[in-house]
């Protein structure tokens, strides 16, 4: 955990705590998350969450990684984990994971014209990015980490020659499909932002296998292998610069690192100082001053779709507006619930690039499967399951994946979204008419003049089925006239 103070526009951190929880240990083969990984992430939770107590929620990004992707309790566990955290936990998916990692190692290092490569070892996954100054240009997250190969081939604590070369046989394998892209020739200089490179590069130096501290080899890590295939057993290894915590999980992050080296041809890599915790940082501060990534995937996204723009401008301009009428009556204040229906309206027919019939379903699907940088899984989602729920029947059981504290929120947008897109229906531009809106615990009531209503018959029967529609979940839908 990293919390740092904005100012003047930089980030100065002002505590860190770090405890090894080893989630991806706890993971059976039947991908559930045991009780001991489970309690001692809790644990570790709950101390954060005293620190980070008396913090607003919009100031806190906390997020899992790949073994929360996997697990397949892990929404069981993240309600226990949100109460001890005291703040909401997303996962973010591997692209997401990349990008997050080159953000936080680019702000590390000096502005130059060099294309970067950098490798995140974590326990669960790698990921390999390239990118140039802030932009990552290539994400891609290999579902390996130094836990999960550590436990597959030396989980009875022997190292032996035999299992190392099968543990970097199998890296290699996960590699060498992306090897084109990932090649020697795409990059100008290799960085580690992982633990499993500042272990090796710190074992190196100590060691005299590098003569500059920061930086691991290609014979380094040849050395190091030799080292661990010495020992024979993790109980027998001894190392100048290893630390206890490491040392479990030492020869699968150095089999994925060999791997890494050989496939992508690295002769030297270099320890990076920022990683996730600092990308998460900087992503937030972009959020804070309205520098947001994900106004750029959701454009980017309508442009692929081709989207009429025009039409779904109109949408949000009167989603938006519905928002501001509602929001205290609704509890709808939250900036960041007001971003998500603007989205959604910006993409609420991104679906009829596939077909008009059920296009709100396919919307659905191509926001499940696109890569939305900057977005969470549980926002993905969230925008995903609004587009569905835009029109047609109003489908509550979709609401179901969502995390419990959207459970009234959610449906509350959708229905925020199905009226103006009901409003808009004619796809003109003409001014709407003045409107009251007012809400109630389970009512909308909508207030219009009787003329408008009557030139426009087609909206008033839009309404009327609207309120069928909404009547049989529970909400009332009154228009009145006058």
């Amino acid at each position: 955990m990293i919390v740092a103070r904005l100012e003047n526009g930089v980030l100065r951190v002002i505590d860190r705590l770090r405890e090894t929880v080893r989630l991806a240990d706890g993971l059976d083969k039947k991908q559930r998350l045991s009780i001991e990984a489970q309690w001692r992430a809790l644990a570790c939770l709950r101390r954060f969450g005293q620190r980070l107590r008396d913090l607003d929620s919009r100031d806190v990004f906390a997020v899992g990684t790949n073994t929360l992707r996997a697990a397949d309790n892990a929404s069981e566990f993240l309600s226990q984990g949100e109460n001890a955290l005291g703040h909401p936990i997303d996962i973010i998916s591997g692209d997401e994971e990349a990008r997050l990692i080159y953000l936080g190692v680019a702000h590390s290092l000096p502005m130059d014209d060099q294309r970067r490569l950098v490798v995140d070892i974590g326990g669960g996954s790698t990921e390999l990015i390239i990118g140039h100054q802030m932009e990552a240009l290539q994400v891609n997250s290999f579902f390996m980490g130094c836990v999960s190969i550590s436990k597959r081939f030396f989980a009875d604590g022997k190292i032996s020659a035999k299992a190392m070369a099968s543990a970097e046989t199998l890296a290699k394998q996960e590699l060498e499909p992306l090897k084109k892209r990932y090649d020697s020739g795409q990059w100008d200089v290799a960085l580690g932002a992982s633990g499993t490179v500042k272990a090796a590069a710190r074992i190196a130096f100590e060691n005299g296998w590098c003569e500059e501290e920061g930086v691991v080899s290609r014979d380094a890590l040849k050395r190091i292998k030799k080292a661990l295939t010495d020992a024979g057993r993790l109980d027998s290894l001894e190392l100048k610069g290893m630390s206890d915590s490491r040392k479990p999980v030492l020869p699968g992050g150095v089999a994925i690192l060999r791997a890494v080296f050989s496939v992508l041809k690295v002769d030297t890599m270099r320890v990076a100082a920022g990683a996730l915790r600092e990308g998460l940082l900087h992503d937030l501060v972009g959020r804070i001053q309205h520098i947001d990534v994900r106004d750029r995937s959701v454009q980017a996204l309508a442009s692929r779709c081709a989207v009429d723009e025009q039409q779904a401008g109109r949408v949000e301009k009167t989603a938006i507006q519905l928002l501001g009428e509602m929001a205290g009556a609704w509890n709808l204040q939250d900036d960041e619930l007001a971003n998500m229906l603007g989205w959604a309206a910006r993409l609420h027919e991104c679906g009829m690039m596939v077909a008009y019939n059920q296009y709100h379903r396919h919307g659905e699907y191509i926001i499940l499967n696109a890569n939305l940088p900057g977005f969470t899984q549980q926002k993905k989602q969230l925008l995903a399951v609004l587009v569905r729920s835009h029109r047609r029947k109003f489908p509550m059981t979709e609401f179901n994946v969502l995390p419990e504290r959207w459970g009234t929120q959610a449906p509350r947008l959708a229905m925020l979204l199905r009226l103006a897109v009901t409003l808009n229906r004619g796809r003109v531009d003409v001014e709407l008419p003045p409107m009251e809106v007012k809400g109630g615990k389970n009512s909308i009531t909508l207030h219009l003049p009787d003329e408008w209503l009557d030139l426009h018959p087609l909206t008033k029967a839009d309404l009327l089925s609207e309120a069928d529609f909404l009547s049989a979940i529970g909400y009332r839908l009154v228009v009145k006239q006058g």
